[in-house]
């Protein structure tokens, strides 16, 4: 009998079969890919565009380098040079930029420039600006008899790092750092604010998330455990803060926690403290973590619960059958199965307290500031650079705390929901 020669595999239509199921599964991949589009392109307008116009601008600023442009050339051509002696030349460059600042009336944002890195510039370029049509060779006696802090090293030095569109300098700012006449070193005790305000953000975020955790456990509980008809109504009060307003929430926190409040009110009436005694619960650390506190506590409450109400009752029971007390049976039973509950809901409530501003900006006063209210001011009032450099750290830390969770505690451990 003669070989029968194999035949490829077709489909009704004649085509070969591989063909067929290459041709399938494209089709597939290009509907997948249509349907996460519109997702894409929202994660990429609203989320990664503005992160990495944020990284931009914390390196960028052009205040300086764009109203200076002949100091600029010559800071490039002379990168050697000594700060504690510049040549004529360089006043030179200088006098005709001032000259040049004053007709194009940029002056304040040059000054302003400069005064990011060597405080107290700014009325020194508006004076030299206006009288820099008048000065005469040499330069540098004209610039120094008409003010002498012409010639202070840091003066040149925050001029050559400003002559730079990009520069880290706002993260040495943001770092604590000052520039001396000896280049950048450690501010003083007093001024340091930045790294003071990142450890106390942190602190107050880790103090909420303890917080949270510990009054969102027992609810949590209660919402598994419960009927259905009382979980639900229980459900609705822990849901009510969302529908209303996060304004409306931390001014209710103000009518209840100030001086002269509901809480102090109703403390004196039951003779608990005298009138003269009242506690100062309000514009202070106190205030912020406790507002925070109840407005990030549902954000606690719902990762456990979506954790406890699959936990089989029986787990427990089966405990307590062996000869187990309570407490072991919730320490070596329960406990262990609410973990990934547990590990959500700390990093979603720690992560969300971070970047609080509005809830400390109203009830924390000078007190109770954090980072993020710092941000906002910078970027509203001050320097958008250097606000985008604080924030650019406070999310490079974000971003190593995630990691070292992951490292340490793994997070396909977490569970939302």
């Amino acid at each position: 009998m003669a070989e029968q020669t194999a035949q490829p595999l077709t489909t009704a239509d004649g085509r070969p079969l591989r063909e067929a199921l290459a041709a399938a599964q494209a089709r597939a991949r290009r509907r997948a890919l249509l349907l996460v589009l519109p997702l894409l392109a929202f994660v990429l307008l609203t989320f990664l565009i503005p992160i990495g116009y944020m990284l931009k601008r914390s390196f960028e600023h052009d205040g300086f380098a764009a109203s200076a442009p002949a100091l600029v050339e010559w800071f490039a051509a002379n990168p050697d040079f000594d700060p504690a002696d510049p040549p004529e030349a360089a006043y030179a460059a200088l006098v005709q930029d001032l000259a040049r600042m004053q007709v194009e009336k940029t002056t304040g944002t040059a000054g302003t420039r400069i005064n990011y890195s060597v405080p107290g510039t700014i009325s020194l370029f508006k004076k030299g600006a206006r009288e820099a049509a008048t000065l005469s060779p040499p330069y540098k006696e004209s610039l120094v008899a008409l003010d002498p802090d012409w010639a202070k090293p840091a003066l040149w030095r925050g001029m050559e790092s400003a002559s730079h569109v990009y520069t880290p300098e706002f993260y040495r700012v943001a770092s604590d750092m000052k520039l001396t006449d000896d280049g950048w070193q450690r501010a003083p005790e007093r001024d340091r604010i930045y790294l003071y305000l990142f450890f106390k953000t942190f602190l107050i975020s880790a103090i909420i998330t303890v917080l949270c955790l510990l009054l969102a456990f027992p609810v949590a509980h209660l919402l598994a455990t419960l009927p259905m008809a009382k979980s639900s109504l229980l459900m609705i009060l822990v849901l009510l803060p969302f529908w209303t307003s996060l304004l409306v929430r931390t001014t209710s926190w103000i009518v209840l926690l100030q001086e002269q409040g509901v809480v102090n009110s109703l403390l004196v009436g039951m003779g608990l403290i005298d009138t003269n005694g009242r506690l100062q619960m309000m514009y202070n650390m106190t205030g912020t973590i406790v507002a925070m506190t109840h407005v990030l506590l549902p954000f606690m409450i719902l990762p456990l619960y979506s954790v406890m109400r699959v936990i089989p009752p029986s787990y427990a029971r089966a405990a307590r059958s062996l000869g187990a007390t309570s407490w072991t049976t919730f320490r070596r039973i329960y406990l262990p199965q609410t973990l990934p509950g547990i590990a959500a809901g700390s990093l979603l409530v720690f992560i969300l307290a971070v970047g609080y501003y509005i809830t400390p900006a109203l009830v924390g006063g000078a007190d109770g500031q954090l980072i993020s209210n710092l941000i906002s001011f910078h970027m509203t009032k001050s320097n958008w650079s250097l606000a985008a450099a604080i924030a650019a750290m406070l999310l490079a830390a974000i971003l190593l705390l995630y990691w070292l969770y992951d490292r340490l505690i793994g997070i396909d451990r977490l569970k939302f929901g």
